[in-house]
């Protein structure tokens, strides 16, 4: 019997609240941040943190990440609907696992914090520009929700890759193989 298998229904219930609520913690975490960078932060004065190791430094951008796509913010907008939808329908059901619930978690509140940014504010639905202001030297200027995706996908290669354990629970060695048979 596999993990999946034994499972049981409060073990999965538990799982996908676990999942949802670090989405929700993700998503509040993220709005309250933009708010407070919003009403505090001059894009012409970035504020130096950590000796410069951090700078506030308040944006909007169309693009997607390192501003790259910025003429294709419907496009982006759209695949972000379509990212949601396929975490939701495909991930979310086959949750079996606490590390994939966390990393799905995260990807979720990535996920949506972005796309409000993009469904929410100016220019307009679809359209709108993701506020971003956690600057590290060299790097691009993100903002909570980059750093759940990149959380996430962290986790998700680690999970895949170095403990080799499917979102259902599954070793996947031993689903390659059962394939084998």
């Amino acid at each position: 019997m596999t993990a999946a298998e034994s499972a049981t229904g409060s073990q999965v219930w538990r799982l996908r609240a676990l999942c949802l609520g670090i989405a929700v913690v993700g998503l509040g975490l993220d709005l309250a941040t933009k708010q407070l960078a919003l009403a505090n932060l001059d894009p012409a004065r970035p504020i130096p943190l950590l000796g410069g190791v951090v700078t506030l430094q308040l944006i909007r951008n169309p693009g997607a990440a390192f501003s790259m796509g910025e003429s294709f913010t419907v496009v982006i907008s759209i695949v972000g609907i379509i990212a949601l939808v396929g975490v939701l329908f495909w991930f979310l059901p086959k949750l079996r696992h606490t590390g994939w619930a966390v990393a799905i978690g995260l990807l979720l509140a990535g996920i949506l914090g972005n796309l409000s940014d993009r469904l929410f504010r100016e220019p307009g639905p679809l359209r709108g520009h993701v506020v971003d202001f956690i600057q590290l030297p060299y790097f691009a200027i993100v903002n909570v929700a980059d750093i759940c995706i990149t959380a996430a996908a962290v986790m998700i290669i680690w999970l895949t890759v170095i403990t080799k354990v499917s979102p259902a629970g599954v070793r996947l060695e031993d689903r390659d193989d059962a394939g084998d048979e």
